[in-house]
């Protein structure tokens, strides 16, 4: 064609491009027409498309390798060919005024991007990213890394179409992934560009039918490639080959002018980016929105890439090996049989060669026998898998980044894709310093690591965690680093400016946890003075029994890890105090819920003080030393009542540190400390909750059995109390809650009326007692405080009621229970304390 005169005078960049002999819809559909540009058309992550792209560059040898990714990725390319990277890893691209605003390109072994990358790092051709910079995509309301799918099923000229949904369905497949790997991932050796010429020629035809097929953004992305193939063919000539989805080919070949597609990126929004190389994982390449790339079994794919030859015998023996190593029968027979029952089943469906549905089903019914337990196991370990990526040291990286990654190597925690349990002795100061690396990262927002209910409970010397290291977390390191570039000093920052913007106490106290569980000295300060402002300006007594469990944690987490909290046992003391004006007022008229949580805050206050006053008076690290002689600020506390339970024999000891036995003095003990007064004075509004009327019975119950628990009332006193409760003039729905209180819960009420059978009689008197018209209002809360006990109590407890009180079940009736002294012996119960001290690793009192 001979050009205009205009066209003749016009710039290069204005100039119509001539004639292209690969067109869309016409008779040339090569994937690389004569003289013109290798075009590569693949589906993202296809092993089949791998193959062919390398086989393809492997004839055509050309002098440069345009890949779809970000532009601005052009000078990372080259650490893909550093030993220490390998996949699956991503381009991470994110705003550097707002971190949290990032994109990701994954790339996998068998993603054909990433074989067209290494093929030209290997062979010394020029590579170049040819979509959208990414400083248009994360400037953009919807980044395309955003967890939300798109709702607007129709956008432009047309619905919202998957291409190779499209195909399928043409081909009368009703599965997509079916028809794909009949056609691409299990085809025989042959042309290497015969696969992307059909590919061409099918995406042409459908992009003639459904134009942007409800993806407007393509245009924008399809002018930008364009441009770069046009820069790359000036500077290469034709020795350029293309690998990009094969959505976009058809437009790689439109007729179109410079300044056209330059028009239509004009006005894009631009944010100021940084991009990396980070880790990825297969489990994330299986998720389909957000971060993931939409791969059913990457783990599979990654397998018919890595094994050409014989696929499905090198798959058994994995599946095998992972059946083996759980402990499941499999024989070297299984193996056998089961590559045949694949093949036949292959033969039977029609299809080329045996698929994952076919191996599947194979593994199934002769591996699993039949199972599909075992079948869990084998798509969790291997059809998608736990493979995790690295990237160099080189790579760029925030500050932060840098220095998580070397308190790791240090700590030698290392990332892993699969969920790990990791228990942490805090004596020892390498778990030490990773279990406040752990609770630094989650201050931070960096959930590597989750706490998990161990060995031990919450507040003692050992940790247990849940490990797993996720591709975004990259992404919330990266907000992170605006708070500092080390994760201490980070973490320390973060925390001071919460504690200016706290408004709740117990959001505060909270904090006041966090910050010595991650041993953030330098923080603590700014937390306690906000926390000490925002305790004097509370008056709402339910707010202060919710904060007071957080700080009495906190003051033995300080006791265990060596942290000065002083300053932190005077507000709790002082909130203590505050608790015990205010409680007995707070508890009066209120209703059934109301009363339910405030009995749920009665017990944390009540362990709270326990734990105040088991931990000594301090200035420092719980030097006893520093303990006041005179008395200061404790006292002595009345010597136990008779009958209490150091006179109750076969009762269980509730000294587990739920409830401490700690309001009875030891007179065999002189070495002890006095108990504080605080222990004094809670232990009286015990004592005025349980004695008034108008506080709610659930209340009222629970207080009396925290005062029996503690031996401040004897047993015949809680008969008294318990008579009072279900005497015949309490409406049945109150005697019911006050029962719930006292034996209800993880009180292990249980125990108490199988050992105490006058309180069980009382109990049962009231209930056979009961009206008839009242007893279906009060079954469902009996119900419920009687089913949660264990099986064998409630089984105990129906036999002591069929034979009748004082019929032979243990209690304080029988004396004479075998095994049990009618007093405790102080002098055999001191012989276990020094194997304990061997065991706990703590020094024994002089």
């Amino acid at each position: 064609m001979t050009p205009t005169a205009t066209e003749r005078d016009a710039p290069d960049e204005c100039r119509a491009p001539e004639p292209d002999p690969c067109r869309v819809g016409g008779a040339r559909t090569d994937a690389r027409p004569s003289g013109g540009p290798l075009l590569l058309g693949v589906r993202h992550h296809g092993p089949g498309s791998a193959r062919g792209v390398r086989a393809a560059l492997d004839a055509a040898r050309p002098a440069a390798v345009l890949v779809e990714g970000p532009a601005e990725a052009d000078a990372l390319v080259a650490l893909a060919a550093d030993p220490d990277m390998r996949p699956p890893v991503a381009l991470l691209a994110h705003a550097v005024d707002d971190p949290g605003r990032a994109a990701f390109w994954p790339m996998a072994a068998f993603s054909p991007e990433w074989v067209a990358i290494r093929w030209a790092l290997d062979h010394g051709a020029a590579v170049r990213f040819i979509d959208v910079p990414a400083a248009h995509t994360l400037a953009a309301a919807d980044p395309t890394w955003s967890d939300e799918d798109d709702e607007d099923a129709v956008s432009g000229s047309g619905l919202r179409i998957d291409p190779v949904a499209e195909l399928a369905r043409a081909a009368g497949y009703e599965d997509a992934e079916r028809w794909w790997e009949d056609v691409v991932e299990l085809r025989g050796d042959g042309d290497p560009t015969a696969p992307f010429e059909a590919l061409a020629e099918a995406m042409g035809a459908l992009r003639e039918t459904y134009g942007h097929g409800g993806h407007p953004r393509d245009l924008v992305r399809e002018a930008s490639m364009r441009l770069r193939l046009r820069a790359a063919r000036k500077e290469f000539g034709d020795s350029v080959a293309v690998v990009c989805g094969a959505w976009h080919v058809p437009a790689l070949t439109r007729r179109t002018t410079v300044a056209a597609d330059k028009a239509l990126l004009k006005g894009l929004p631009r944010a100021k980016t940084e991009l990396t190389w980070v880790p990825w994982t297969h489990r994330r390449l299986a998720r389909r929105s957000g971060y993931g790339a939409g791969i059913d079994a990457p783990g599979w794919y990654a397998h018919l890439f890595a094994a050409p030859d014989r696929p499905v015998e090198r798959w058994m023996t994995k599946v095998a090996g992972l059946l083996r190593a759980e402990d499941h029968p499999v024989s070297s027979a299984h193996v056998i049989e089961a590559v045949r029952l694949a093949e036949t089943l292959a033969a039977l469906r029609g299809r080329p060669a045996p698929g994952l549905d076919e191996t599947t089903d194979a593994v199934r019914a002769v591996l699993c026998e039949g199972s599909d337990v075992p079948l869990d196991l084998v798509r969790d370990r291997l059809v998608v898998g736990d493979v995790l990526g690295e990237v160099p040291a080189a790579a760029p990286a925030v500050p932060l980044q840098r220095d998580l990654t070397r308190r790791q190597r240090t700590l030698r925690l290392k990332p892993e894709a699969q969920e790990r349990e990791l228990g942490l002795d805090l004596r020892k100061e390498t778990d030490a310093e990773r279990s406040r690396l752990l609770h630094r990262l989650r201050l931070l927002g960096v959930p590597w690591g989750e706490p998990a209910t161990g060995r031990a409970g919450t507040g003692t010397f050992r940790e247990t965690w849940r490990l797993r290291w996720e591709p975004e977390l990259h992404v919330q390191v990266a907000e992170a680093g605006v708070w500092g570039t080390t994760v201490e000093a980070a973490a320390t920052a973060k925390a001071e400016s919460r504690a200016l913007a706290a408004t709740a106490l117990t959001d505060i106290t909270a904090l006041a946890e966090q910050c010595l569980l991650a041993g953030l000295t330098d923080a603590l300060p700014v937390v306690m003075r906000a926390l000490a402002d925002r305790a004097a300006l509370d008056t709402d007594v339910a707010h202060l029994a919710e904060a007071l469990p957080a700080l009495a944690r906190s003051l033995r987490y300080g006791d265990v890890r060596g942290t000065g909290t002083a300053a932190l046992g005077e507000v709790a003391a002082g909130l203590a105090e505050r608790i015990c004006v205010g409680l007995p007022p707070a508890c009066a008229g209120l209703d059934t819920d109301a009363a339910a949580q405030m009995r749920d805050r009665l017990d944390a206050v009540h362990t709270s003080i326990g734990l105040l006053a088991d931990r000594p008076a301090t200035g420092g690290h719980g030097d006893p030393a520093d303990r006041p002689a005179d008395g200061g600020g404790a006292a002595s506390v009345d010597p136990p009542i008779a009958g209490s339970r150091a006179d109750r024999p076969g009762l269980p000891d509730r000294s587990d540190g739920a409830h401490r036995p700690y309001l009875l003095d030891r007179p065999d003990r002189p070495d002890l400390p006095d108990l504080p007064d605080l222990v004094r004075r809670w232990a009286g509004v015990l004592r005025r909750l349980a004695e008034r009327d108008r506080i709610p019975g659930v209340i009222r119950g629970r207080a009396a059995r925290l005062l029996l628990d503690e031996g401040r009332i004897g047993e015949g006193d809680a008969a008294t109390l318990m008579s009072r409760a279900l005497s015949p003039g309490t409406p049945p729905a109150d005697a019911a809650a006050w029962i719930d209180g006292f034996v209800g819960g993880a009180s292990g009420g249980g125990l108490l009326l199988v050992h105490d059978e006058r309180l069980l009689g009382l109990v049962d008197a009231w209930l056979t007692s009961v009206p008839d018209q009242a007893f279906g209002d009060v079954l469902p809360l009996l119900r419920r405080t009687f089913s949660a006990y264990e099986p064998g109590v409630r089984r105990t407890l129906g036999e002591l009621v069929a034979r009748g009180p004082r019929s032979g079940g243990p209690g304080p009736s029988d004396p004479g229970t075998p095994g049990f002294a009618p007093t405790a012996d102080p002098a055999r119960a001191d012989g276990v304390l020094p194997l304990l001290h061997l065991i706990l690793g703590t020094e024994a009192l002089a």
